[in-house]
């Protein structure tokens, strides 16, 4: 049965990754929560996913002119990784950092973009936003590569401040026009057009004599700057802490209004905020060791359910406790696109603002995606996971009472809180068919319909669309 342990194991399982299937919590939960968290946070521990076999079934990724198979095989990792954390930071980055492919229309450089979000996200947020200011889909994104010596471009400076760092009312336009000037010259090489050669890479290029050198005041600060001293002077301020700590809350803990409110409105928690900007400042801007003081916290494992699952986590969530698509098959290239319909295109955030989250990811359409993509991949009693559900309960005796159904289900899909009417209707559908019999081939058969059945139920209720 649920244990308060399973539960807060099965709860940052969530929230660092997409949860877990009964075996993998059943893992999980064998070691002190501690050192399970320092298992997140150093992915590296575990073998990665040799996915080229997706390249064999999925052709399309090795010429995609298009996101949409990547954003399939985006949320195949999150669904199947042994590094969870890697995937979900690379979201959190994602969505921090909003970078689009309908203005590039460049796949290469967006997949280079969420590698490095992968492989960088947990280090240090000056290496972070250093990569970032290099990044060719970037540059191009926010006009970077428009930003010349004698005609300078604002836009990357200006969302580096508001968006990427400081938010607003924490720097002045000359701030803005400053970091502009110091970023003029950082370019990259032009790729190959897209027809009739295909897709090629590009590269980080730093023009020297395209440089803006002369003196500039930044923040307070004076001297000759470049992009690299702009910002190790951001990640030096208060506001950065703050920001970035109130970033790692929305996204991690609970729901908060949108980043364009955040200068109008108090953090919902201002003291789980004090201990992340804490532990910010004494570890000079390290992520790893600000996520390692949240998921220890009491106001993270007291936060359950507090989150509404983006359509990408709850779409990997579904496909873990389905069991299904672990194995390259066509039917994965179809993924990205629900994503999309549910109101998340993965590379390809609908502003530079990134996604507004909450309750915002929920109206009467996408709520029928959700819904109906849930039980399109758990109705049925041959997918594998509704197969190990049933193969446990069978386990537990040739009789299961209908409340012993509800509950034992309950936890084998999350687990998850029920709220009272929520249990009352799926306590009324288990008792319309009595207990759960095992005792033959024949009510084995039946039985596993019932489960298929009752984990549809689940994954439909209003409580399954938190995290």
């Amino acid at each position: 049965m649920t244990t308060e342990s399973r539960e807060l194991t099965a709860h940052l399982l969530r929230r660092a990754g997409a949860g877990a299937s009964a075996s993998e919590l059943n893992e999980w939960d064998a070691r002190p929560y501690e050192d399970l968290v320092e298992d997140l946070l150093h992915p590296e521990r575990f073998e990665d996913l040799d996915d080229d076999l997706l390249f064999r079934y999925m052709p399309a990724l090795v010429t995609s002119d298009t996101p949409h198979v990547w954003s399939s095989r985006w949320i195949w990792r999150m669904a199947n990784t042994r590094r969870p954390l890697a995937e979900k930071i690379a979201l959190f980055w994602h969505h921090v950092f909003a970078t689009a492919w309908f203005k590039s229309e460049h796949t290469p450089t967006m997949v280079d973009q969420v590698q490095m979000f992968r492989e960088q996200g947990l280090g240090n947020i000056r290496t972070i936003l250093m990569n970032l200011s290099r990044d060719p889909a970037m540059i191009f994104w926010l006009d970077n590569c428009e930003n010349h010596r004698a005609t300078p471009n604002e836009n990357y400076g200006r969302e580096l401040l508001e968006l990427f760092s400081m938010g607003l009312g924490n720097y002045s336009e000359t701030d803005v026009k400053m970091a502009g000037r110091a970023f003029t010259g950082w370019t990259f090489e032009q790729p190959i057009p897209l027809y009739p050669y295909g897709i090629y890479p590009t590269r980080f290029v730093y023009r020297p004599e395209d440089h803006d050198d002369s003196e500039k005041t930044f923040l307070g600060h004076t001297g000759r700057f470049n992009g690299e001293d702009v910002i190790d002077i951001i990640v030096r301020q208060d506001a950065t802490a703050h920001f970035l700590a109130r970033h790692l809350y929305n996204f991690f803990v609970a729901d908060e209004p949108p980043v364009s409110a955040w200068s109008v409105s108090e953090p919902r928690d201002p003291a789980a905020i004090a201990a992340l900007v804490d532990a910010y400042r004494a570890s000079d801007g390290d992520i790893r060791s600000v996520l390692r003081t949240l998921f220890n916290s009491d106001f993270f494992k007291e936060a359950r359910f507090q989150r509404v699952k983006s359509p990408a986590e709850f779409i990997a969530g579904v496909l873990k406790l389905s069991g299904g698509l672990r194995e390259p098959v066509p039917a994965l290239a179809g993924i990205g696109f629900a994503c999309q319909v549910m109101g998340q295109a993965l590379f390809d955030p609908p502003s530079v603002e990134g996604w507004h989250t909450g309750k915002e990811w929920i109206d009467g359409g996408t709520l029928v995606e959700r819904v109906n993509f849930a039980v399109g991949k758990i109705r049925d009693p041959r997918a594998p996971g509704v197969t190990a559900v049933t193969d446990r309960l069978a386990a537990e005796g040739t009789r299961i009472s209908p409340d012993s159904f509800v509950e034992r289900c309950l936890e084998f899909a999350g687990p998850v809180t029920a709220g009272a009417n929520t249990r009352a209707g799926l306590l009324e559908f288990a008792s319309g068919g009595g207990d759960l019999r095992f005792e033959d081939a024949d009510a084995r058969t039946e039985s596993a319909s019932r489960v298929a059945r009752m984990l549809s139920l689940i994954v439909a209720a209003p409580e399954y669309q938190f995290c």
